[in-house]
């Protein structure tokens, strides 16, 4: 099959790979129906980490059950499914705490599995499943080609901004702002919405993700940065910071960004995967009281709270697709991504 290999920076390519195969009764084969490129994937493709040897890439995907081992027993051949970016049993006392991504047998797309044999990444043609009853989430029905960019955000970005908003303890009545205007950050905007809040600050600079933003329910936006972007968010919340600051970049200014803008007192939610060496201002937090909560998303303990509203059109998260390529052409979604053209790159295989 064809699947999606990184060499180092700015190269990935189209390769001929091995046809995934059930290795033990737990598993399951997927044909994957849509896969994109997340934002995380730019690290190693811009070379901020490096790419010791070549190999598989990308971990949001969602398609057709093809084959299932014998001790499968919640998913069928023919389901379509939706994969969160981990793998997970959904039994475990982390999964039963809602951590899935602390699952005792984790996994993650394009790496070994939890006994060592290697998984297939997600921007490729099919998926071997580990643990496929726990991982899996079986849609409704099939999505239609209109459908489909909503429910593809449940692998990931949708998951992500939730957690996110969760994190900040946003609930009805709220002040937000939100840091980032990728997917995750625009994502963390429905979420913010979702759970009542009553105004949203988005920083961003760009027109086109601004629109987008104001879309998904922004009732302000700031393109300031830094200390002058969280005195611009103070001016407009009448000298008081917002209840709860959504982190959605992973830099070293986007934590300082978002704990100079959060109220003493209030929360950041942090999902931005590190890079550029992320630090956390203690004695800020100490003197401010000001909360740091989140890490990597458990988005399969928030995927089937989230379909309903996907599934009925109350939200529309797909909206961050704003550029599809096919599997042949990933080249050009790695580097639309990158130079910002697109804000997220479906691709299909």
């Amino acid at each position: 099959m064809r699947a999606t290999v990184i060499h180092g920076p700015r190269d990935v390519r189209v390769e001929q790979v091995p046809d995934p195969v059930i290795h033990r009764p737990t598993d399951a084969v997927v044909r994957v129906v849509a896969t994109c490129v997340c934002g995380s994937d730019l690290w190693g493709y811009r070379g901020v980490r490096s790419t010791p040897e070549p190999h598989r890439i990308g971990h949001e995907f969602v398609g057709v059950v093809e084959e299932i081992g014998s001790d499968v027993r919640r998913v069928r051949v023919g389901d379509f499914v939706v994969a969160p970016f981990s793998v997970s049993d959904n039994t475990c006392v982390h999964c039963r705490n809602g951590v899935h991504t602390s699952c005792e047998q984790v996994a993650w797309w394009g790496s070994p599995d939890h006994e060592g044999v290697p998984t297939d990444a997600a921007q490729g043609e099919y998926v071997r499943v580990p643990l496929a009853d726990g991982t899996l989430v079986v849609t409704p029905e099939h999505p239609d080609d209109a459908l489909l960019p909503h429910v593809l955000t449940l692998t990931d970005v949708l998951g992500t901004g939730h957690h996110a908003a969760l994190s900040a303890d946003v609930h009805a009545g709220s002040t937000v702002a939100v840091v980032g205007d990728g997917a995750v950050g625009l994502c963390g905007i429905i979420a913010a919405r979702r759970l009542g809040a009553e105004r949203v600050v988005a920083m961003s600079r760009n027109p086109v993700r601004q629109a987008l933003a104001r879309r998904f329910g922004a009732t302000d936006v700031v393109e300031e940065r830094g200390d002058e972007g969280a005195a611009a968010v103070l001016d407009l919340l009448g000298g008081v910071g917002p209840d709860g600051v959504l982190e959605c970049v992973g830099t070293k200014e986007s934590m300082a960004q978002a704990l100079a803008t959060v109220r003493p007192g209030g929360r950041v939610g942090f999902v931005g995967v590190p890079a550029g060496g992320p630090e956390l201002r203690v004695q800020t937090m100490f003197s401010g009281n000001k909360g740091v909560v989140g890490g990597v998303a458990p988005v399969r303990g928030y995927i089937e709270g989230l379909m309903p509203d996907v599934w009925a059109g109350t939200i529309e998260p797909g909206l961050v697709f704003d550029a599809t390529f096919g599997l042949d052409d990933i080249a050009d979604a790695y580097r639309a991504m990158d130079e910002r053209t697109c804000t997220k790159a479906l691709v299909r295989p």
